[in-house]
């Protein structure tokens, strides 16, 4: 199996995957520490790898204490495989598996993210942070896009 939870180990290949994407780059890299990582999917929430062979190329994490998507990215070369819409179910999933809380996130405008987003059934409620936009998953309509989709 490619997907799986997210271990202290895999912290290194998380940052690199974090590292090398195109749109919604930091800044500065050392804005999200090994630590950060750790305390995210160890204590605040939990965190999904997508691994090939020994490779990860792909992960997310999600905090129950801020009710907040912290990660999903995917690397470059393995965009449009399938990849986020996997981290991103699965770890949906395990959220309102825990809590009904709605959750959020907020991501770069008119980026590729925005677009996934918005596609896979995420209200956009505001902006966020430096001109982020948004956005909110309900636990009601999780549950209503998970049936669509079987």
């Amino acid at each position: 199996m490619n997907l799986r939870e997210a271990i202290v180990g895999d912290i290194k290949q998380i940052q690199r995957v974090r590292n090398s994407v195109k749109e919604n780059m930091l800044s500065d890299p050392n804005l999200v520490s090994d630590q950060d990582c750790e305390e995210f999917i160890t204590k605040r929430g939990k965190g999904w790898v997508y691994q090939i062979e020994d490779q990860i190329v792909g992960f997310s994490i999600i905090g129950l204490q801020e009710n907040n998507v912290w990660a999903l990215f995917v690397h470059p070369d393995f965009d449009r495989q399938g990849i986020g819409k996997q981290l991103h179910d699965v770890m949906l999933n395990w959220y309102f598996s825990k809590t009904v809380e709605h959750v959020w996130l907020g991501t770069a405008p008119n980026t590729r993210a925005e677009t996934f987003y918005r596609k896979l059934g995420w209200t956009e409620i505001g902006t966020h942070g430096k001109g982020e936009v948004k956005f909110q998953m309900t636990a009601e309509n999780w549950k209503i896009l998970k049936s669509d989709q079987q």
